[in-house]
């Protein structure tokens, strides 16, 4: 008897069952996706999908060679066509510049993009952190000074209010540019060679690489080190200071909160001014809901015009588990009708009715396979159909339907055919 196959692990089906963990029920992810789209409209972003595989080369010099993702975690593989490197994304932003810069999106206007869709990371799975996973992000690219930086955290305080969720806190922080960090950067690198005995093998191995990294770490007997060391913030110049004092007065206008968190860095030359995260307490460990920040150095470093940019990443399984740990609904589809008949004029009649339906906007699943009446009903009621439609022989007869509610108290009726779409139309949002 051949093995049953499983999905690779980490990887998950996306179920159209209620039984599903709620993170994998495909019909809450079409009710959030139809949120985000409506959201990201609003505020004038547009859609760029790029493939899900990428050469090699675009991560590595995009993302950086000392960098975990890149020395641990990507999924790279030689393609046996051409021997060429690819990988698997692991992220979006790398993907949707290289796109911007082979089409020239950027030659008369700023762009203002949104993506949505699977990446990759071969690290340990856990709740929330798979090794596919999928990320919602936006680039704004083409606008410089702290007011696009304002209007991307804005836009993300909306977006809780609009789901609903609380407990979403902001931390901030500014990176100030290149110059102020290496500046920084020698005098933390000093310090920590002066403080090796406390720096653990992770930190250690950072040190000369990414030191900015050591300072995030989450181990507790480094953390009087970390606290004590030079913070970027006393390199910054004038102008770095203007932005960020600019970003600040921007969001307290809007009425957003934040904590400014120096510990908060990206580890990588060409972030520079405003980094931020968004967190929760409703996540345990993986407490980050979403981070972003600025990058204007970035596409002349993936061979383009220098130009600025900035934007953000998202995790949906992630917000999918705030979601329900916050116990907050999301608007799910459900099916309008389920047509129940039995008989050969009723079933002739139940074809013409389910089409006429549609084509008036209404969603009918029209039941096959035959049965009796009371299995048909039962499916009507697996369906999750707000009604069900049964025509029987005195029905078809009389070109009538027998509308009966499933949701509310059973109570049914008789109505003409042509009558059927504008009762399931005033009950459409009931």
């Amino acid at each position: 008897m051949a093995k049953t196959l499983q999905a690779v692990k980490g990887m998950n089906d996306i179920l159209p069952v209620a039984k599903a963990a709620p993170e994998f029920q495909s019909a809450r992810w079409e009710a959030l996706e139809t949120v985000l789209r409506e959201w990201l409209h609003a505020y004038g972003y547009r859609n760029i999908r790029t493939p899900i595989v990428e050469p090699t080369e675009l991560f590595v010099r995009s993302i950086g060679e000392v960098t975990d993702i890149v020395e641990k975690e990507m999924y790279t593989f030689t393609d046996q066509l051409n021997g060429d490197s690819l990988t698997l994304r692991p992220e979006g932003t790398a993907s949707c510049l290289r796109a911007v810069l082979e089409h020239n999106l950027l030659y008369d206007s700023p762009q203002r993009l949104w993506y949505a869709g699977p990446m990759f990371r071969h690290e340990r799975p856990q709740r929330g952190r798979y090794r596919q996973f999928h990320q919602v992000g936006v680039e704004a690219l083409g606008y410089a000074g702290p007011d696009m930086d304002a209007e991307q955290i804005i836009m993300l305080a909306d977006l809780w209010q609009r789901l609903g969720l609380t407990g979403m806190r902001l931390q901030l922080n500014t990176l100030g540019e290149k110059a102020s960090r290496a500046a920084h950067r020698e005098k933390l690198i000093a310090y920590l060679e002066a403080h090796q005995d406390v720096l653990d093998e992770e930190a250690k191995r950072r040190m000369y690489s990414n030191p900015l990294r050591v300072l995030d770490t989450k181990n507790p007997a480094m953390q009087a080190m970390v606290e004590a060391a030079p913070k970027l913030i006393e390199f910054l110049d004038d102008a770095s200071l203007a932005h960020f004092d600019g970003l600040q007065a921007r969001l307290k206008a809007a009425g957003v909160d934040y904590e400014i968190t120096p510990r908060l860095v990206r580890g990588l030359d060409y972030y520079n001014l405003t980094v931020f995260e968004w967190v929760t307490d409703h996540l345990g460990a993986q407490s980050t809901v979403c981070g972003g920040g600025r990058y204007d150095a970035l596409i002349e470093q993936m061979g383009g015009k220098p130009n600025t940019a900035t934007g953000w990443g998202m995790g949906l399984e992630r917000l999918l588990l705030i979601l329900e740990s916050q116990q907050r609904p999301l608007p799910v589809q459900a099916l309008d009708a389920y047509l129940v008949h039995q008989g050969e004029a009723a079933t002739a009649l139940a074809w013409n009715v389910a089409m006429q339906l549609r084509s008036e906007g209404c969603s009918v699943q029209q039941h096959m396979g035959g049965g009796s009446f009371k299995s048909q009903m039962k499916k009507a009621d697996q369906a999750g159909a707000r009604f069900a439609l049964i025509i029987g022989d005195e029905e078809a007869a009389a070109g009538q339907v027998t509308v009966k509610d499933l949701r509310e108290g059973g109570e049914q009726q008789r109505v003409a055919v042509t009558a059927v779409a504008a009762l399931l139309r005033s009950n459409a949002h009931d």
